[in-house]
């Protein structure tokens, strides 16, 4: 396959925006990483972690603390039974289990399923194992899940359902009655799923998040992916996790093995003190402030003309800016950039095959302190002669 493969792809836009950031510095609401920092608790657990002398290789599929953790969670949360010792695997970061997960699972030729617009990197992650991404959009506003052309999409080469939910870039919670339909075609059609699901604790009210995995016969086709740094405001510790039956897990581990090998060990017994503290009073927090927050951006956008629908979980929003310019979504974001000083992403990389449905939105990250959305909103309604 090599490089040429991945070509296609090119140039993520998201580099091009950091630097415009930097050289108008501009307000970057682009990226989607915290500008405020997790627990210090959480801190203090792997640093102790480091004296009590765990800085060796750690067990590849995760030390015992973690796996421990992961399982416990999915039963506290969900009333899932996970072992943690063979139904667990620890990888750097989501991202890198969801590559390891279509390697192990995939054989060339055949084809993964995912909706659109989709994270970033699907596509050359189902590229690298050889398949074929393939995908059903979402429509803005509702981006509601058309089961039909769900079923119009599956052929004799699919293999695998990519989930996402809560959604990047959407922010849209797939209901149960849309995972029900989906675990029916699942089920029909023989299909493997990988759910990612690393925004599951930042859910808004009037929504709850379904893993698919709980659903009746979805277990035994199902591994669920997650992550410690969105939880916890940490991205940088690059730590998730797959949960799913033992054979599964087994092949993921034996891609991961041979590739990363494993976790930094000091790092996942910080990430097992925060699982384990993960209860009412810190969930209740992460979710009230994410709810400010998305209220105020979209308090923001709206007033200067943006459409904007209310995202039900995550920390991302895409608007509609049809209104107030004429061009395409990169066209505006660089305009934006200029006129206001505020960026935020064109959503193209987030397509597969429908991009003219991204051509008219642009997508912004609420995961920023009161203050760096309170600066932006200055700067967008001073540019747009608001307020």
């Amino acid at each position: 396959m090599g490089v040429k493969a991945l070509q296609r792809f090119g140039t993520l836009v998201f580099s091009e925006m950091t630097e415009l950031a930097r050289e108008y510095e501009a307000v970057n609401l682009g990226q989607g990483f915290p500008d405020f920092d997790g627990p210090e608790a959480i801190h203090r657990a792997a640093f102790e972690a480091m004296r009590a002398g765990h800085n060796q290789y750690a067990r590849s599929m995760g030390v015992p603390e973690m796996v421990r953790a992961v399982s416990q969670h999915q039963k506290r949360f969900y009333d899932l039974d996970v072992d943690p010792m063979t139904e667990v695997c620890v990888f750097c970061g989501a991202s890198e289990a969801l590559a390891t997960l279509m390697a192990a699972l995939l054989e060339p030729g055949d084809e993964v399923l995912t909706f659109e617009p989709h994270y970033s990197t699907y596509g050359p992650g189902a590229v690298m194992a050889g398949a074929t991404l393939k995908t059903v959009t979402l429509e803005f506003p509702d981006f509601g899940v058309d089961l039909e052309a769900v079923e119009r999409a599956i052929g004799p080469r699919t293999r695998m359902l990519l989930l996402n939910t809560p959604h990047n870039p959407t922010g849209k919670v797939f209901t149960r009655d849309e995972l029900n339909g989906l675990a029916q075609l699942c089920r029909r059609h023989d299909l493997w799923v990988v759910s990612d699901e690393v925004y599951e604790h930042i859910v808004f009210e009037g929504h709850s998040h379904v893993p698919i995995a709980t659903l009746d016969g979805m277990w035994e086709r199902t591994v669920t992916v997650s992550t410690f740094g969105k939880t916890f405001a940490m991205t940088g510790w690059k730590l998730g996790w797959a949960t799913g039956p033992r054979s599964l897990i087994e092949a993921a581990q034996m891609v991961h093995q041979n590739d990363s090998f494993c976790v930094a060990t000091p790092l996942q017994h910080g990430a097992a003190a925060g699982l384990d503290a993960l209860a009412g009073e810190y969930l209740d927090g992460i979710r009230s402030a994410y709810e400010a927050r998305r209220a105020h951006l979209l308090e923001s956008l709206r007033a200067v003309g943006l459409e904007v629908p209310d995202p039900g979980g995550a920390y991302f929003l895409l608007a509609d800016f049809s209104k107030v310019f004429e061009g395409d979504s990169l066209e505006y974001a660089r305009h934006l950039v200029e006129k206001a000083g505020v960026v935020g992403i064109p959503p193209q990389s987030f397509y597969t095959e429908n991009p003219q449905a991204g051509d008219r939105l642009l997508r912004f990250a609420f995961c920023k302190t009161l203050d760096t959305l309170t600066e932006a909103r200055r700067r967008l309604w001073a540019a747009y002669g608001v307020g």
